[in-house]
């Protein structure tokens, strides 16, 4: 039989709210028939991996209702020398929305963001003035499935478990209500496909467990052209990506955020049903191993 390499994809605690294990066994069938051998290993208790090609956090969903276990693992991984894709250090940087502050230093189009180290009303207004915005959404720094994200219509107050913390404050994009939120995947450098994400009526939140729902999106030459100067400007080159991004008040699109870490892929969307997918993390797992 064949040599098959290992690879780890780290998943969700047991008791995870969400419904992660069709998107699962898309992934782990595409990596399958690029000659992987997958196992499931979760993410706040994984044991040994010293003996995997490749370590995955494809499925660390949660992690931003643990930080410091977040933290602590990407820390772990690091000093015991471990192969991750995406690499540690895009891991690390990619887990904190500061970093669409970086992005906008480069030149990238990203939504207007202020940080608020401590939100209550004052910051709250200031942030609203120096947007120039009353209707805004916050959200934390370190989110993920629209965990503890408001919209706040002028006037609102600031919701209780957000008061006297760290939140990110933004105008409400009108594109996230009229076209929806569209969604670009790269698998090692290359575009794969896209997808337009649409919020529920009377919802701003496109995350399928509020309803939305996601269909085939014909990507244009300025949204790829905007992501690849977004992905060009993380710390090294993903092995997998998905960019989002949003219409703004003029129609322009501005990335909304940068998915590196544990991105929903929707390889039923892409036009190979994931093959891509599998080539770039096979190919990975390939330059580690020549590498050594």
């Amino acid at each position: 039989m064949p040599f098959q390499p290992r690879v780890a994809i780290l998943v969700p605690v047991p008791d995870y709210n969400e419904r992660w294990q069709p998107a699962f066994a898309r992934k782990a069938a595409a990596l399958t028939a690029a000659g992987l051998a997958v196992e499931q290993r979760p993410w706040t208790d994984p044991g040994d991996l010293a003996g995997f090609d490749l370590i995955l956090p494809l499925f660390a969903w949660g992690y931003q209702r643990d930080v410091a276990a977040w933290y602590g693992l990407l820390d772990r991984l690091e000093a015991a020398g471990l192969p991750v894709a995406n690499p540690v250090p895009v891991l690390r940087w990619n887990s904190d929305k500061a970093y669409l502050a970086e992005l906008g230093a480069k030149g990238v189009a990203v939504v207007p963001t202020v940080e608020v180290a401590a939100l209550d009303e004052a910051g709250l207004a200031e942030a609203r003035a120096a947007l120039g915005a009353e209707e805004v959404v916050i959200k934390p720094a370190i989110s993920g499935g629209a965990d503890g994200t408001h919209r706040l219509a002028p006037g609102a107050a600031i919701p209780a478990d957000a008061l006297g913390r760290r939140r990110l404050v933004q105008p409400l994009m009108p594109g996230i209500l009229a076209e929806g939120e569209m969604s670009l995947f790269f698998f090692d450098g290359c575009f794969s496909h896209a997808i337009v994400k649409r919020p529920a009526a009377g919802d701003f939140r496109v995350q399928e467990q509020f309803g939305g729902r996601e269909s085939d999106w014909d990507a244009t030459p300025a949204a790829r052209d905007l992501a690849a100067a977004a992905l060009a400007a993380a710390p090294a080159a993903p092995i997998y990506a998905r960019v989002d991004m949003v219409g703004d008040a003029a129609g322009s699109l501005r990335i909304i955020e940068l998915e590196l870490i544990e991105p929903s892929l929707f390889l039923h969307h892409a036009p190979d049903k994931g093959a891509a997918f599998g080539r770039a993390v096979a190919g990975a797992v390939n330059r580690l191993a020549a590498g050594r």
